[in-house]
C-alpha cells in the first residue's frame, strides 16, 4: 500500500515555528513522514532539527539538498547528526537541484550533475558505514579521515532525486530510493523501469529501496481557488526555473505545451502561462480541486506500481488554513 507523506512547502513561511507546527500537525494526522525542500529560503538542516526535537514517531527527510552548495562529507556528517537527534528517523534526499540556483544563487557551476551525484552517493555511504574515505573521482578527491564520533547504525538511507532517464537509472543504481517529481503517471511507469534496470545494475534489491513521487496538491472547498494556485505553481516551475522541468514536460510528451508556458511567463503573461497550465494538463501533474476531487485525482498516482510513496506538497502561494485544508483531505485513513 503506497504510503502517504508530507512535502513541506518550498516557500517561505514566517517562521521556523510554522514549519515545525505542520510537522507536528502531520504526525498528529497519520502521516508516515515529513520531507523538506532547500531552495533558497531558510536552511533545511535548523529547521528539521527543529522539527526532529518536537516530534515523536514521523520520519524526516531532506527533499532535497543539492549536491554543489555543501561537501559530500559534511553532508554525510550532517545525516549523522541528523539521525541522531531524531533518534533514527531520518533520511538524507539528495539532487543536483538546477541551473538557476545553483549558478545564479550558490554562484557554483552547474556542471555534469549526474557524475557530481555519483559521487555524493559514494562519498557520503563511505563516511555514514564509518569506513576511513579513500575516494579519487572526477570533483572529489579525499582520503585519510573518518567519521570521528560513532556511525549511526543502522546508517541512513541517502536517497536521490532525478528526472532524467540517465539519473533515474543512476538512482536505482546507486541509492536507497529516488525522489520523483513533476511527473505524469504513464512516464513515471517509464522511468520506474529505468530505476529498476539501474537496480538490477548494481548491488541493491528492490524491496530495500523506495520511490517517493513529490506531488503538488490542493483541496478546498473552493475547488476553483485549488486549481488555481496549482497551476500557478506548476507553470512557475516550468517558466521561472530554467530549462530543467520545461525539459522533463517535453521528455513526457508536452513540449509545445511547456514552450508556449515558458513563453508567455518570459513575456510576463502569467496569468496566460497558468491557464495553459489548467484542466486536463493540471490532472497529469498535480491533485488539486474540491477535496472530493483532489482525492480522486490522487489515485491515478497511488496506483502507479512501483511508487512507494506519495508525497502531499502544496502550492506555493498557499496560505497556513489552505495547507492546513488540504492535509486534512489527504490524511491516511
Amino acid at each position: 500500500m503506497t504510503e502517504h507523506h508530507v512535502h513541506l512547502p518550498v516557500a517561505a513561511q514566517e517562521s521556523v515555528g510554522d514549519f515545525v507546527d505542520m510537522a507536528v500537525r502531520a504526525e498528529e494526522l497519520g502521516y508516515e513522514a515529513v520531507w523538506l525542500p532547500e531552495t533558497w529560503g531558510r536552511d533545511a538542516v535548523t529547521i528539521m532539527t527543529s522539527i526532529a526535537h518536537a516530534t515523536e514517531d514521523v520520519l524526516i527527510g531532506s527533499s532535497i539538498v543539492n549536491v554543489y552548495s555543501r561537501s559530500p562529507a559534511l553532508l554525510a556528517q550532517t545525516a549523522a547528526t541528523l539521525d541522531e537527534v531524531s533518534d533514527g528517523r531520518f533520511r538524507l534526499g539528495i539532487g543536483p537541484s538546477g541551473p538557476a540556483v545553483i549558478e545564479n544563487w550558490h554562484g557554483m557551476e552547474f556542471g555534469n550533475p549526474l557524475r557530481r551525484t555519483r559521487e555524493y552517493v559514494d562519498v557520503i555511504k563511505t563516511v555514514l558505514a564509518g569506513e576511513e574515505l579513500e575516494y579519487d573521482g572526477e570533483y572529489f578527491d579525499v582520503s585519510g579521515f573518518r567519521l570521528r564520533c560513532d556511525p549511526p547504525e543502522p546508517a541512513p538511507s541517502v536517497d536521490v532525486a532525478a528526472m532524467g532517464p540517465k539519473a533515474v537509472e543512476l538512482a536505482g543504481r546507486f541509492a536507497d530510493g529516488w525522489h520523483a517529481l513533476l511527473f505524469a503517471p504513464d512516464a513515471l511507469r517509464d522511468r520506474l523501469e529505468d530505476f529498476e534496470r539501474g537496480t538490477d545494475l548494481g548491488d541493491s534489491e528492490r524491496s530495500e529501496q523506495e520511490v517517493t513521487l513529490s506531488l503538488t496538491c490542493c483541496a478546498l472547498e473552493d475547488g476553483d481557488r485549488a486549481r488555481h494556485l496549482t497551476a500557478q505553481h506548476a507553470a512557475f516551475y516550468v517558466g521561472a526555473m530554467g530549462d530543467y522541468y520545461r525539459n522533463s514536460l517535453a521528455r513526457q510528451g508536452y513540449e509545445d505545451e511547456a514552450d508556449a508556458i515558458a513563453a508567455k511567463w518570459a513575456d510576463g503573461d502569467r496569468e496566460d502561462a497558468i491557464a495553459l497550465f489548467a484542466d486536463e494538463l493540471l490532472d497529469e501533474f498535480a491533485a488539486a480541486g474540491t477535496p472530493e476531487r483532489a482525492r480522486d485525482e490522487l489515485e491515478k498516482f497511488t496506483a502507479v506500481d512501483g511508487v512507494d510513496n506519495v508525497s502531499i506538497g502544496f502550492p506555493r502561494a498557499a496560505t497556513p488554513a489552505e495547507i492546513d485544508a488540504t492535509l486534512d483531505a489527504f490524511a491516511p485513513e
